[in-house]
């Protein structure tokens, strides 16, 4: 019984590892939408790091739960940072 018991703890605890490596992961996209500010107008720099904000609080929340789906949670940040970048220079005329 106790075997089982410490396997399924070891298993928790990698998981849980490797949701605090998303975590870090997402600390570093931060930076990048940070340095958005120099590409993107204020206003819309306030809305990407509001956007940022929401994605930490779903990553913490899933850190509870779920722990490998926090991996995802920089990889959608850095994806709406891109493709907003992206579509702002396109529609928008952002330039640095």
């Amino acid at each position: 019984m106790k075997e089982a018991s410490a396997a399924q703890g070891h298993t928790e605890a990698w998981k849980r590892a490797l949701g605090i490596v998303g975590l870090a992961a997402h600390l570093v996209v931060g930076y990048l939408y940070l340095t958005a500010g120099l590409v993107v107008p204020g206003a819309w720099l306030v809305v990407f790091l509001a956007i940022w904000v929401v994605l930490l609080v779903v990553a913490i929340r899933l850190l509870r739960d779920r722990p490998l789906w926090v991996l995802l949670v920089p990889v959608v940040a850095l994806g709406i940072l891109i493709g907003g970048v992206t579509l702002g220079g396109v529609l928008l005329g952002w330039t640095a």
